[in-house]
């Protein structure tokens, strides 16, 4: 198989046939096998029954059913496993991306050789609700990430058919699989800007809490990919800052309290200064962090994949 096209969708079946009918007529003018595979995302609507009427009409359409609303992160988490294209592009289902731009996405990766390419929705037909919190979002991915891309969010990508079966694709994190593939070691990611047209049919999926959970993910992302194989690198060196900085506090208080009972002064209670308890918190926590990564490190080596590497050749 050359390519495989995954869309995850949701309550999407006015679009499909339109959508279907299109990647066909582009699909036949590339010569090259091909499939389509449409993945429902526990929709409420009649998107199955759309699919199921698509998939006798044409032999290339294949559908996966959920049985509840997972996200489009399990949706493309199970498009990727039953993808066998050495091509894989992702789009959405609500004719937003045009599959006009298939074909370029195509030579793209198989000539060029390149790891993956992301649509760049340059001039967008959006509400100004989604738009202005999308710019955030890949301002704050860009400085993170160090994977410099305009638009992580945009559903339109393509792939060597290596990236999609490296990576896990879970929670949100479908937005930041250009991050995911770089810290895997797939490094020639390239942009490409792609035709935005304004929705057709059925109302936008975006809403606040994507927003919120986007910067959630972003964190751990960030955080997992340095730290997961070396929790006490990071939990560890906080833990011992932490602690040095209030026995360092805590020095100093003895010290002035010495000071001041060796000249013969008065001397306040150390427990009277609001420095001691600021120094027993930091001795504390430093504690609780040290402590924190010494269980991440426990449970890091009882890992099933501690030792799972990606290897590319082999003679």
């Amino acid at each position: 198989m050359d390519l495989s096209i995954v869309i995850p969708l949701y309550n999407e079946d006015e679009s499909l046939p339109e959508l279907i009918s299109w990647i066909k007529s582009v699909g036949d003018k590339m010569n090259i096998s091909y499939e389509a595979i449409l993945v429902d995302d526990g929709s409420k609507d009649n998107s199955w029954e759309v699919i199921v009427k698509l998939s006798s009409e044409f032999a290339f359409v294949r559908g996966i059913k959920f049985q509840r609303n997972y996200g489009k992160s399990a949706a493309l988490h199970e498009g990727f496993k039953l993808a066998q294209g050495k091509v894989v592009i992702t789009m959405d289902a609500d004719l937003q991306d045009s599959p006009e731009e298939i074909t370029e996405l195509y030579r793209m990766i198989s000539e060029d050789k390149l790891d993956l390419v992301s649509g760049w929705k340059q001039k967008r037909h959006d509400p100004i609700s989604k738009t202005i919190p999308t710019k955030i979002y890949n301002w704050a991915a860009r400085k993170m990430s160090g994977v410099y891309l305009h638009d992580f969010n945009c559903g339109l990508k393509a792939y060597n058919s290596k990236v999609t079966k490296s990576i896990e694709v879970y929670g949100e994190m479908h937005r930041y699989i250009p991050i995911m593939a770089k810290r895997a070691g797939f490094v020639k990611i390239k942009e490409k800007v792609v035709q935005h047209q304004a929705r057709k049919y059925g109302v936008t999926k975006f809403g606040l809490e994507r927003f919120i959970f986007g910067f959630l993910d972003l964190m751990s992302i960030t955080f997992v990919s340095r730290f997961s194989k070396s929790p006490m690198h990071f939990f560890g060196t906080l833990g011992v800052v932490m602690f040095f900085a209030g026995m360092i506090i805590a020095a100093y208080l003895g010290f002035q309290k010495y000071c001041a009972l060796a000249s013969g002064e008065a001397a306040a209670l150390v427990t009277n200064s609001p420095y001691f308890y600021f120094g027993l918190t930091l001795m504390i926590m430093g504690s609780q962090m040290f402590l924190a990564g010494f269980l991440g490190e426990l449970i890091s080596r009882s890992s099933s994949d501690r030792n799972h590497y990606l290897i590319e050749k082999k003679i």
